[in-house]
């Protein structure tokens, strides 16, 4: 049985994608629906699926990020691209040999991918990652929606306090249950926002998530080594703890 993993940060649009598939291939196993491209990454490093449908535009990592780590976490996974692009990056995909899927779906397209994902399973192909690499490369170079001004400064408690901490000054994030922790040089404070929505609002080239529950601040990394596991571990320049980076996650550094 083909098996598959989802990544769609609309909720919506990720139930419309799952039932459109279970109707078009009744055969394909849905492993995992994921929210985001962290989920998503460790859900196809631990699952080795043959098929990922990856929305290109999610909060912290991008389905472009997801796959560029495919090549070292799960090289046989083929990769869909679910996309709004414009047209510029259509004639992209168009020129490749990978498959996407365009918003909103539209039936009569997926069922062709949906065929030629089967035609490349019976023929034992997987995913070409020449041909990945060169259109990671050409989206990545293309022009990209704007985004809002990054956040600068934010609120945190600090037991009877509320701080004010600038942006720059943080090292990392870790969610910790209800709160997500802000960790400076001087301490830690408490947020009322989850990793999530952080992702939406932080300066993607500067924070990074090298955990589905931690983001850092690149410029506070010191070093990076690897443990006999292939396992992360980084040191940071202002704090004396070290930070772990999960396995999958391993496979982004090589692209900064």
């Amino acid at each position: 049985m083909t098996s598959c993993v989802i990544a769609e940060d609309e909720a919506l649009l990720r139930e419309e994608l799952v039932q459109q598939l279970q109707r078009a291939w009744p055969q394909l196993e849905i492993v995992a629906a994921c929210e985001d491209g962290a989920a998503a990454l460790e859900a196809i490093a631990a699952q080795q699926p043959d098929v990922a449908f990856l929305d290109i535009r999610m909060p912290g990592l991008s389905g472009l990020e997801v796959a560029a780590a495919l090549a070292t976490c799960s090289p046989r996974t083929q990769v869909v691209f679910v996309t709004a692009y414009e047209q510029y990056a259509i004639d992209a995909f168009e020129r490749g040999a990978v498959d996407y899927l365009q918003k909103p779906l539209n039936p009569v397209r997926l069922a062709a991918t949906v065929q030629r994902l089967q035609s490349r399973a019976r023929a034992g192909a997987g995913a070409d990652p020449a041909q990945l690499a060169e259109l990671l490369r050409q989206l990545g170079a293309a022009p990209s929606k704007p985004r809002n001004p990054p956040l600068v400064w934010l609120t945190a408690s600090s037991g009877n306090e509320t701080k004010l901490i600038m942006v720059e000054d943080i090292a990392y994030f870790q969610s910790d249950s209800k709160y997500t922790v802000v960790m400076t040089a001087a301490g830690e404070a408490l947020l009322r926002k989850p990793i999530r929505e952080l992702l939406e609002v932080l300066d993607p080239a500067i924070f990074k998530q090298i955990h589905r529950s931690t983001i850092v601040n690149l410029k506070a990394i010191a070093a990076i080594s690897r443990d006999d596991m292939g396992r992360g571990v980084l040191k940071l320049k202002t704090r004396p703890e070290t930070l772990a980076v999960s396995q999958p996650f391993m496979a982004l550094f090589k692209t900064m």
